[in-house]
């Protein structure tokens, strides 16, 4: 779990740091000007470690389900080789993934030759809107890979957790139910923000203003990577352990 935890935590890093130093550039210096290859370079990048995060938090779910499903088991079936692959296989696919829509985007064609994006950073959706040939058939091309990447760990992540729930209801004592049912809260409360602010931003409903989408990309690039951390650390006895531990020690050094 912990080393998954560093994963999420490097990625949370890294999501955070493709869009917010320009962001925070443009807002001090009034400079909101951006040249193509930066803003197709900054959207290979956010639009890879979304999906990074997306097979990570699928591959949290399965580490949770050993865990809860078949404990005896768990030193075994997740050994550190299985984990290292997977840790890999999340990265190597995000990034991989995201070269479709990189391509596809870069391809498409603009009216002039200095364009306005009504958006904090370059991102899909905001270059469809002002390209000048977006065709259907890179629409629905971007959209099925956008569902397969996310939509395939989430129905993972949803069909782990029916497993786990079950598991947990055959547990006779309510202090065992509450104890198993602690060590995946955090994971799921995860899920259900990432995913929430991912619909609202890319799959929601269409005729929001404005002022509508750009809060919710602000949640799902900045509130997400910034929330992750808080909700490791206030719900983990270990970590927060370790933290009055390291402070104590430190106390008394001074």
């Amino acid at each position: 779990m912990y080393f998954f935890l560093s994963n999420l935590s490097l990625l949370d890093i890294l999501y955070s740091s493709a869009t917010q130093p320009l962001m925070l550039y443009n807002c001090v210096t009034g400079n909101r000007h951006i040249s193509f290859r930066k803003c197709i370079f900054q959207l290979y990048l956010f639009v890879s470690l979304g999906g990074v995060e997306c097979i990570l938090l699928a591959v949290m779910a399965y580490d949770r389900f050993v865990a809860i499903c078949n404990p005896l088991h768990y030193p075994v079936v997740m050994s550190s080789r299985l984990c290292a692959i997977l840790a890999v296989t999340s990265w190597l696919s995000g990034f991989l993934n995201s070269v479709l829509h990189t391509v596809i985007t870069a391809n498409l064609k603009f009216c002039h030759s200095e364009q306005s994006i009504n958006h904090f950073y370059c991102d899909i959706p905001p270059l469809m809107q002002v390209a000048c040939n977006p065709t259907k058939t890179r629409k629905v091309l971007m959209y099925v890979i956008s569902i397969f990447l996310g939509f395939t760990p989430f129905l993972y992540i949803v069909i782990s957790y029916i497993h786990i729930i079950f598991t947990i209801r055959k547990i006779k004592s309510s202090e065992g139910r509450w104890k198993a049912f602690s060590t995946c809260s955090s994971h799921l409360i995860v899920v259900t923000i990432f995913y929430g602010t991912a619909n609202l931003n890319y799959v929601g409903p269409t005729g929001y203003s404005v002022e509508f989408e750009h809060l919710s990309s602000l949640l799902y690039s900045i509130m997400t990577p910034l929330i992750n951390p808080i909700i490791y650390c206030l719900r983990n006895k270990e970590v927060k352990g370790a933290l009055k531990k390291h402070f104590r020690h430190s106390y008394f050094k001074i």
